[in-house]
């Protein structure tokens, strides 16, 4: 007599039946990832940003002489506010044309600092190689949060800090990712990366490690000429709106345009000659215990 074969949960029949999703392939989201960053010229965008990587510096107290990794860097912006403060800066990303934008920006202001091409997922550090880890807008976007968090923590030595800044859930980053979103979906089963903007969540890739996380919530204005403007630059510099409208018919570029005008004229703080959207973003300072 044949023994019962017993069916797996993901295939057992009737009500009780729970299908089980495979897990999702984090090296080709990261690759497609990496793609989409060389699109476009991030550093039109990042350039920008300058002034939130200044802001980190100083949340994070940084010293002349200490050892900083940027991490996820993009064109530079917290590699040159820690250079420019003498600190011992390590700059790198998965990108190596924006290493060379940031190197650039870096020789012009006569910084001295290390550019190696490198994933926020498999740093190729010893253990408490650093005194500070930054990243702005950066590490936000690895496709494994824990991994990536995983990683900060343990290049960076005991009482050493992790400053970080990531655009927030509820502010205009936030709302434009879930607007594009519904164009183009995102990875399936990949946490968005606006959650790093959430304090409840930092907690949890980070509290076990940490002695103390002090998070401050800060408001970048983008300033442009108008909506069509904004969307002109995203649409050919910033890789995810790059790709977005890449994946698109000339209908739905259409669509995505005008809710893009919709979204940036409904925040618009500038008047009807110019474009103010302010976004609010969450600045991270993490002391490893």
């Amino acid at each position: 007599m044949n023994a019962p074969i017993e069916l797996c949960p993901s295939v057992q029949s009737g009500p009780q039946a729970i299908p089980i999703s495979p897990p999702p392939n984090l090296e080709a989201i990261k690759r497609r990832q990496q793609a989409t960053w060389a699109s476009g010229d991030y550093a039109v965008i990042g350039i920008r940003l300058q002034i939130v990587g200044e802001l980190l510096a100083e949340a994070a107290n940084l010293r002349a002489g200490e050892r900083v990794l940027d991490v996820a860097a993009g064109n530079g912006n917290a590699t040159l506010a820690a250079a420019r403060r003498y600190a011992e800066v390590t700059s790198t990303d998965y990108v190596p044309r924006l290493l060379d934008k940031a190197a650039e920006r870096a020789r012009a202001d006569g910084l001295t600092v290390e550019f190696r091409v490198a994933d926020a997922e498999a740093l190729p550090f010893s253990d408490g190689s650093f005194d500070v880890a930054l990243s702005t807008f950066g590490v936000m976007f690895a496709p494994d949060h824990n991994r990536t968090a995983d990683e900060l923590l343990r290049v960076v030595r005991r009482g050493g800090r992790i400053g970080l800044a990531a655009w927030t859930p509820e502010g205009f980053i936030g709302e434009l990712f879930r607007l594009v979103g519904a164009y183009v979906s995102p990875p399936a089963g990949v946490g968005s990366p606006v959650r790093w903007g959430d304090e409840t969540y930092l907690v949890e890739l980070f509290g076990r490690h940490a002695a103390d996380i002090h998070c401050t919530r800060r408001t970048f204005n983008f300033r442009y000429h108008s909506a069509a403007h904004w969307i002109e630059v995203f649409r050919t510099y910033y890789g995810p709106t790059h790709q977005a409208f890449a994946a698109l018919d000339s209908v739905g570029q259409a669509r995505l345009h005008a809710d893009l005008v919709k979204l940036l004229d409904s925040r618009n703080l500038g008047g009807p000659s110019s474009l103010v959207v302010p976004s609010e973003y969450l600045e991270v300072v993490i002391t490893r215990h």
